[in-house]
């Protein structure tokens, strides 16, 4: 593998003037929730506000956009679980090409539904990401189609590094970058031209726990697949990084981190709430970072808000889960006598301590309960996780067995 990047400050700039036809120059907005957090000025690159709701626009533009005509004409292909699926769409819709996208099964229904509306034919290949792009692969082989890779192509990158261009002119005194991180495409664009310009700035890459194959790949010094992976961030659940981009990653970012399901819901759920904007799970993992670990971040920063594409009955889901995981919803098992006025002594003493029943269940039938008990499952809902604990203290002082549901048994 060279050790030369492969993409320079001047690539991403020319990308600049060609982006500027289709994609937006996104807003940068402040966060007081997070500057307050982390006790210097944080602003947020909203990139769930770019066309087609992602980044993905900049780097599918600027590599179609200079195809020859003959390319042109023979159409392009492309692997995605959605956000790159738009872009190319969008872009070849722009420029009067077919399309053609090939999607992982199970792939949230918005997103292809927006793909296909830009005019692009969609087919479900695979279980991951890896698995369309094999087939995508042999699409090109067979028809002549160009494949328009999701990230590990320097088009791409040097359209997404046009990202970066911008959060340089929008906060000039920005000291740190944090990067949702999945093939690398938008992380190693962002490098390339945030240190060509500003080499001090440090830039964090965040990966979910569940994909994140760039720590085990920096380790080894060449990319490395995952064997399997399991999150919530379709937009970021990659199981190899790329030549292009790990090239750029291993030689310009500062840090790689990793974040958990539940720090990823419950980002997307505080964006909504503070920042009044919906960003998918990939999208808000820059903040579910600063809201891990606050003190890492204490000098002014700009997290990217990469997309913004989510299913709405998944967006409920990840509301639970996040709400679940900041202690604002408190499920609980514990037993009561099987007795009159057994139920009813129990929901007194939790509207005591001040938390809302939101569901209630019960079970007589167990062989590990006596004759003359009753389970009772409770889903309660809390002001905050001291609150929550406060919660289940307040029921052990009167004598109840309560035994909190971790997120994974939440349905």
């Amino acid at each position: 593998m060279t050790d030369v990047v492969q993409v320079s400050v001047d690539d991403i700039e020319r990308a600049a003037e060609t982006v500027s036809h289709l994609a937006l120059r996104t807003p940068m907005e402040g966060a007081r929730w997070l500057s307050a957090l982390t006790g210097s000025r944080v602003n947020l690159k909203c990139e769930n506000l770019q066309r087609t709701g992602s980044f993905k626009i900049r780097g599918a533009y600027t590599r179609i956009s200079r195809l020859s005509d003959e390319e042109k004409a023979r159409g392009v292909v492309a692997a995605s679980a959605g956000n790159h699926a738009q872009g190319v769409a969008l872009a070849a819709q722009a420029l009067g090409i077919k399309a053609t996208v090939f999607m992982p099964e199970g792939a949230p229904i918005p997103k292809e539904n927006a793909t296909r509306g830009y005019g692009a034919d969609v087919v479900f290949h695979g279980r991951y990401l890896e698995d369309s792009l094999a087939e995508a692969r042999e699409f090109e082989e067979r028809t002549g189609a160009v494949l328009i890779h999701p990230f590990d192509n320097a088009d791409i990158v040097a359209g997404q590094g046009t990202c970066g261009l911008e959060i340089l002119e929008q906060v000039p005194d920005v000291e740190t970058v944090v990067v949702p991180c999945g093939g690398g495409g938008l992380l190693s664009g962002i490098a390339i031209a945030v240190k060509a310009k500003r080499p001090q700035v440090r830039l964090v890459g965040v990966q979910a726990a569940g994909a994140a194959a760039f720590p085990a790949s920096l380790e080894a010094g060449r990319p490395v697949k995952l064997e399997s992976m399991s999150t919530m961030a379709d937009g970021i659940a990659v199981g190899l990084p790329g030549a292009v981009t790990f090239t750029a990653v291993r030689d310009l970012v500062d840090e790689i981190v990793t974040v958990s399901e539940g720090s990823l819901s419950r980002a997307v759920l505080t964006v909504l709430e503070r920042a009044k904007m919906v960003v998918e799970p990939a999208g808000a993992a820059a903040v579910a970072a600063m809201i891990d670990d606050p003190s890492h971040f204490g000098t002014p920063t700009v997290a990217v808000l990469s997309g913004g594409n989510i299913d709405p009955l998944l967006l409920g889901k990840v509301i639970q889960h996040g709400m679940a995981a900041a202690g604002r919803y408190l499920n609980l098992r514990l037993r009561i006598p099987d007795s009159p006025g057994g139920l009813a002594h129990l929901l007194g003493d939790i509207s005591q301590a001040g938390a809302n029943v939101i569901e209630v269940s019960h079970a007589r039938i167990d062989a590990d309960l006596s004759l003359d008990e009753v389970e009772v499952h409770l889903q309660l809902e809390t002001r905050s996780e001291t609150h929550a604990l406060a919660v289940v203290a307040t029921l052990r002082d009167h004598g109840y067995r309560a035994t909190t549901l971790r997120l994974d048994e939440i349905e």
